[in-house]
């Protein structure tokens, strides 16, 4: 586009405006009573002010944030209370199924709050307890639950137990001491190869 192009007439500056020339007027002096240094630095002008700054140089910039307080004239109630509702934003909370906001806002905080009084008599105080020092359940493959069923034990038999019931079981069914009774025999057999799937899947 050339510069003598008809469109660059069409183009329109926003003026400055009153707030422009007056914040750069502030600039041209410190705002400090008595003090004629140019005014770059800018500070809050304070609450219910948000968004207004006043200028100043730099030693009295200094001098003003340092002695500036927000909540300067507000009794410990109301700072109390800013607190706690700048911790949502300020904005209002509704309960749990409320139609619309019209209606009245919840407090701020959780009606019962973890740790409370009214939360712990709800627990029981022995149950974390409980849960550290219960062991976690065994759950054992098709083979491994047939082989605990072949000794003669539950699912949840230790490795000492089944160390126990197998030497029992040998002495009993052993060819030497069952009289060459065939199906002790075959008993005994099931007994060896039940230990050894035990014993492999590290159960014993």
């Amino acid at each position: 586009m050339k510069p003598s192009s008809k469109y660059f007439d069409s183009i329109r500056i926003k003026p400055g405006g009153k707030k422009r020339k007056a914040e750069e007027e502030a600039r041209n002096r410190c705002q400090w009573a008595g003090c004629e240094q140019p005014g770059r630095h800018k500070a809050p002008a304070g609450r219910n002010r948000e968004g207004e700054y006043l200028w100043f140089c730099l030693d009295h910039v200094r001098e003003y944030n340092k002695n500036y307080n927000y909540f300067s004239g507000l009794s410990d109630d109301d700072v109390a209370k800013f607190q706690k509702e700048s911790m949502i934003g300020n904005r209002p909370t509704w309960k749990m199924g409320t139609a619309n906001a019209k209606t009245t806002a919840a407090p701020t905080f959780a009606e019962m709050k973890s740790g409370s009084a009214k939360a712990m008599r709800m627990r029981d105080p022995a149950a974390w307890a409980r849960a550290q020092n219960t062991e976690p359940v065994r759950r054992l493959k098709p083979l491994e639950s047939r082989a605990m069923r072949t000794l003669g034990l539950k699912d949840s038999a230790s490795s000492d137990d089944i160390k126990t019931r197998y030497k029992e079981l040998v002495k009993k069914h052993h060819p030497d001491a069952n009289g060459g009774d065939r199906t002790s025999e075959e008993r005994f057999r099931d007994v060896i190869q039940a230990y050894q799937l035990l014993k492999t899947a590290g159960l014993c």
